[in-house]
């Protein structure tokens, strides 16, 4: 996996193109080491099955930033999934969530809905997180969007869900969805790990149905 610049050729028909976006003032200015983009390397490491590759951005929290950044990931770089880290609290510098939302043909509000689910059961604060999901269309590309937790533990749990003690799923992450989101767009067919997340599919979909 490497960044890339440009409009890329995809090596694999099912290669799965993931832009990165960390966003944060303090990273971004070098005053902080930022661990949002390692987490998701780390964790889309353990949990694809299908060859992906990614395109990281660490930015400062500003909107006229994020748009850009978002849309170039999506129209230039050709990102099919896009996930960003940080900015989406009640502070007034965090304005993750409203960028997300002025790049976006579509909403995907289940999401967002879902990763607060997940976080309230550690955290009565989890009610301040304001993330989106959206989806990004243009004549000959689509891309989901979707804004994540700041903190690494955090997006492990959105992206991965909650196991009881016998290992059973407690709470589905949010990522379980993403694989059939993306070929409801046009993207590629995406296939993950089930011991880390079973990405969910109705039969009709499935390519290997035995």
């Amino acid at each position: 996996m490497s960044d890339f610049d440009g409009r890329l050729a995809r090596r694999h028909a099912d290669e799965l193109i993931v832009g990165l976006v960390s966003i944060s003032d303090r990273a971004s200015q070098g005053t902080y080491q930022d661990q949002g983009i390692p987490a998701l390397r780390e964790w889309l490491g353990q949990a694809l099955a299908s060859p992906w590759q990614d395109a990281a951005r660490l930015i400062p929290d500003e909107k006229n930033v994020i748009v850009a950044t978002l849309a170039e990931l999506v129209d230039r770089v050709g990102c099919d999934l896009v996930l960003t880290t940080g900015g989406t609290g009640p502070a007034r510098r965090d304005v993750t969530p409203e960028a997300t939302l002025a790049v976006a043909t579509r909403e995907m509000p289940g999401f967002g809905e879902q990763m607060r689910q997940i976080s309230l059961r550690f955290v009565p604060t989890a009610i301040l997180s304001r993330q989106v999901a959206v989806l990004r269309e243009t004549p000959d590309h689509a891309a989901l969007i979707i804004n994540l937790p700041g903190q690494p533990k955090a997006i492990k749990e959105t992206l991965e869900g909650l196991r009881d003690e016998q290992g059973n799923v407690a709470a589905p992450g949010i990522f379980a969805a993403v694989p059939y989101c993306i070929d409801l767009i046009g993207g590629p067919y995406i296939e993950t790990r089930p011991e880390v997340v079973k990405a969910f599919r109705p039969k009709s979909a499935l390519r290997n149905k035995g």
